[in-house]
């Protein structure tokens, strides 16, 4: 297709033809551009008295021609071949320049989001800028050579955990511009030797830096709205990173934004786009991830802009939850919010699902491929829920059998890496994974307990059920698929709400707990506020907890302080639950 792009307003047929005609223009393999091929471009810029540009592949062939600048006709991402860190495109631009000046910062920053080969700016000068007459003449005045260079040095955050995340700091590309060159320097320039060389010096580079391929290279995208305090947002960035470090990605760098309100197709403004799509591109990056839940319309624009996948901090906790589901029932409810979470993203996963089907039998009327996955989804979505039902209605049955023997019933709550499991293991010896992790573990687990029981201390025998961790604002899908989880926990006698007290945002994790509790459909019943983590919280920090949660127990459960007050304590909320039922 001999598609010419950019503004064709006003052109002429004749000139659209010429425009046409560049490409069946062959420039050699080792050469950069020819004289001829450089004066025939110079030519028709000034015929249609406006920028050209040609993007050539490294076998000379011309793949794009466009009317405006390199910004104005750079090649879509998506369009783009595949290429990493260490590598650049294969395709380098050839444009005109109506003014005697070297590459703006413009053309500059489009060579870099389209990793081209090299920039060549010809600047033109000339008479017959008259679209009349057809005589238009010009000439080359003068010609730039622009290309990429690596960065001598890139950050990789590698500890989540202690990220400090501070106003964006963006490594601007690095790039090389040549003085002023006439068409015969510029024709003897060898493109080969070049793009050896610099991509030596990337591959170089690419593996001082020790990056795991296994590993997604993750730049994380931050949009702060008047909804939360700069402190609330600085929180919730280093939690999304500790989230992409548990699914297994490594964080490079982040990006921020403050929005009065959402940019409706990209969330983030136009500007702030490029800069993203300019980052990933010179970090390597694979994957972005935001902050805030996107729509599937914003995921195919940001996609489309950015030219990687993009994912919001929904997918990654399913992401996680996929890998940490271990029993039948857990990848159940993860396989079913899977589902849920991808049937209204279907249509911007690429052509083939807007396509008919190929081959014999299949030409016709009949349904496209997106609309027979989403009956397929659709189906099995039903399918997963009925299973659901059925769990539910089995772990119904499991716990009016405990209530018929008149076993109370504790559920540990709390936000997620609040130790809860750790806290299980250490009160009855159960042999729980645990990990410095967000949701290291999902399958809730049932161990018996026995605490003293009344003014004899008699021994009484209670269950504790380690449940799934909570975590500000918890998708709706999740809390859909994993009800029968969560009502262990509105069935319980009593909860024991843990809270990690070295955590910066504990009070913060406390309103997010409750605010889910606040949610069931069932109320749970009397909670007991323990602060774990008590070894490695400051005096400060104590003093506080000490002052607004008087009633609470602290404890740690790793270094096992505090379990026999924890174990009296529990004994007293128990008997306050039976009496009140």
């Amino acid at each position: 297709m001999e598609t010419i792009f950019g503004n064709l307003q006003g052109l002429k047929s004749s000139q659209l033809k010429q425009l046409q005609r560049l490409y069946h223009q062959r420039i050699p393999g080792d050469r950069i551009t020819t004289s001829e091929f450089s004066q025939r471009l110079a030519a028709i810029s000034t015929e249609v008295n406006q920028p050209v540009c040609a993007y050539v592949n490294r076998r000379g062939q011309v793949i794009r021609v466009g009317v405006g600048t390199p910004r104005q006709t750079q090649i879509p991402p998506l369009e783009l071949p595949r290429y990493g860190a260490e590598r650049l495109s294969g395709i380098r631009c050839i444009a005109t320049h109506l003014k005697p000046e070297p590459p703006n910062e413009a053309a500059l920053t489009a060579m870099a989001l389209q990793r081209l080969d090299a920039l060549v700016v010809l600047n033109i000068t000339g008479t017959g800028f008259t679209r009349r007459g057809g005589g238009a003449t010009g000439y080359v005045k003068e010609a730039y050579l622009a290309h990429l260079i690596p960065q001598e040095s890139r950050t990789l955050i590698t500890s989540p955990a202690t990220l400090k995340v501070e106003e964006s700091q963006i490594q601007s590309p690095s790039w090389n511009i040549s003085p002023p060159l006439g068409l015969d320097d510029l024709a003897d320039q060898d493109l080969v030797d070049l793009v050896e060389n610099l991509e030596a010096e990337f591959q170089r580079e690419f593996v001082a830096q020790e990056v795991d391929s296994d590993h997604d290279r993750v730049l994380i995208v931050g949009l702060m709205t008047s909804e939360i305090t700069p402190l609330q947002f600085q929180d919730t960035l280093v939690e999304l990173a500790r989230l992409v470090d548990t699914a297994g990605g490594d964080v490079l760098q982040t990006i921020q934004q403050k929005r009065s309100r959402i940019h409706p197709q990209t969330v983030v403004g136009e500007g702030k786009v490029q800069e993203i799509a300019l980052t990933a591109q010179t970090l390597g990056v694979n994957l972005v991830v935001f902050n805030r839940d996107l729509s599937p319309s914003q995921v195919r624009n940001l996609e489309m802009q950015i030219g990687i996948r993009v994912v919001d901090r929904t997918e990654v906790i399913l992401d996680i939850f996929a890998q940490r589901a271990q029993s039948r029932a857990g990848k159940l409810q993860v396989e079913l919010a899977q589902l849920e979470y991808m049937q209204p993203r279907l249509a911007g996963r690429g052509r083939t699902m807007s396509r008919l089907g190929g081959g014999i039998g299949t030409r016709g009327p009949g349904e496209t491929k997106l609309e027979t996955e989403r009956r397929a989804i659709g189906q099995r979505i039903s399918r997963l829920q009925k299973e659901v039902d059925q769990l539910q209605a089995h772990r119904s049955r499991l716990r009016q059998r405990r209530q018929h023997r008149e076993v109370p019933s504790v559920a540990l709550v709390g936000y997620t890496n609040a130790g809860k499991s750790t806290l299980l293991n250490a009160l009855t010896n159960a042999e729980v994974y645990t990990a410095d992790q967000l949701f290291a573990t999902l399958d809730p687990t049932t161990r018996r307990l026995v605490i003293p029981h009344g003014e004899a201390d008699k021994p009484q025998e209670i269950l504790i059920t380690d449940t799934v961790g909570f975590i500000h604002e918890l998708p709706a899908s999740l809390m859909d698929a994993f009800r029968a989880t969560l009502e262990e926990v509105t069935e319980a006698d009593a909860l024991l709400h843990l809270v990690d007290l070295s955590h910066p945002a504990w009070l913060r994790h406390i309103r997010s707990v409750r605010e889910i509790l606040a949610q069931m459909p069932i109320t749970p019943g009397p909670a007991l506020v323990i602060f774990n983590k008590i070894d490695q919280a400051n005096s400060e920090t104590l003093a506080l907890a000490r002052e607004e949660f008087p009633l609470a127990v602290f404890i740690s459960a790793s270094q096992r302080l505090g379990l026999e007050t924890l174990r009296q304590r529990l004994a007293k909320l128990i008997e306050y639950a039976v009496d009140s039922r």
